[in-house]
């Protein structure tokens, strides 16, 4: 009994010394769990908001988009997610999470973040936007390029119930329903430690199931799915355009001498920034405007062409994979996906 009691004691120490030397990071997962319970308990019932007569009818509208993308995506694309987006949480014109990345000043290298369970990850998230700027300075003194960006929807990866966020509503149908079944991806395929994986395939699903879901909703000759497929080839457009400098930015950090001071470094780094930004009217878009202020109010750093390479640097492999052995059969190649990494 007293040897028992001795091996408990022996485990609670253990425990209490873990969650000690680790206060920071139990912090984190503390504040972000009430950050999400807090959207979760204060949403509602989709049903109600459709079944209210005073209620807009473009709030009803786009709910209906979701419900429709959701339900394709399950029964046509074999996606997960049945109990994700039947709520509802209004923002209130507010933004709910700040995602701060990190990169090394002159290597395309991003800084990890290690979490119990879930792995490594690339970015890290906050419900609270002080935190998310005291993490980003504190990386800028250690001396990595640091940026905090708004998510406009994410994964709980099937632990909770996702909720509809108003702030989705801004987007057309197809970038509607190319997010809805971005999400999904993520809690029915999901890799640890392998955020690029990840992201690059949860992106490429999306595309091509918001168009199937078009084409299946309207026709193959619509114009719903013309218009979206237009906004799809301009966004691939400017993809490449930010990948090919990425390349190109890489290049011009490995001709830096380590022992050349930071200040000729960050010349070099800035003169190329202005002349990628500059260059950008070389690309013919279907809508010319379309990205025409896009670099006006964006603080430039290489966390921007990680996030590329990030969400779009892969698509090219999945869609080679997808036509030459599926046979551009997008619910068969999930399948096979769900098999091998499940």
């Amino acid at each position: 009994m007293k040897r028992k009691n001795r091996v408990l004691v022996v485990l609670i120490t253990l425990i209490l010394f873990l969650l000690i030397y680790n206060r920071s990071l139990v912090y984190y997962g503390l504040v972000q769990a009430r950050g999400q319970l807090t959207i979760i308990f204060n949403t509602e019932p989709v049903e109600n908001i459709l079944g209210d007569p005073a209620g807009p009818d473009s709030l009803k509208q786009k709910i209906r988009i979701i419900q429709e993308a959701k339900l394709f995506a399950i029964k046509e694309l074999g996606l997960k997610g049945e109990k994700n987006y039947t709520t509802f949480y209004d923002q209130r014109g507010k933004e709910l999470m700040w995602v701060v990345t990190a990169c090394e000043p002159y290597q395309l290298k991003s800084y990890t973040w290690d979490f119990p369970v879930l792995g490594s990850f690339t970015y890290k998230g906050f419900f609270i936007p002080e935190m998310a700027d005291k993490e980003a300075e504190g990386l800028r003194r250690e001396g990595y390029d640091a940026s905090i960006r708004n998510a406009g929807g994410w994964s709980t990866l099937g632990i909770l119930k996702d909720p509809i966020l108003s702030g989705m509503l801004d987007r057309e149908e197809g970038q509607l329903a190319e997010l809805i079944i971005h999400e999904l991806t993520h809690g029915t395929i999901f890799i640890r430690d392998d955020v690029t994986f990840n992201e690059n395939l949860a992106t490429f699903i999306g595309t091509e199931g918001a168009e199937l879901f078009l084409a299946v909703k309207y026709g193959e000759h619509s114009t719903e799915l013309k218009e979206y497929i237009l906004v799809v080839e301009d966004r691939e457009k400017f993809s490449a355009y930010v990948l090919t400098g990425a390349s190109l930015l890489d290049s011009l950090y490995k001709t830096f001498n380590p022992e050349w001071p930071s200040a000729i470094k960050e010349k070099l780094k800035s003169e190329w920034f202005l002349e990628f930004t500059s260059r950008l009217d070389t690309v013919k878009f279907n809508n010319p405007g379309l990205y025409d202020d896009y670099f006006d109010s964006l603080e430039l750093d290489n966390n921007f062409f990680m996030s590329f390479l990030r969400y779009r640097g892969g698509q090219k492999n999945f869609k080679e994979q997808l036509n030459e052995k599926y046979n551009g059969d997008l619910a068969a190649y999930i399948r096979f996906l769900v098999r091998e990494y499940e």
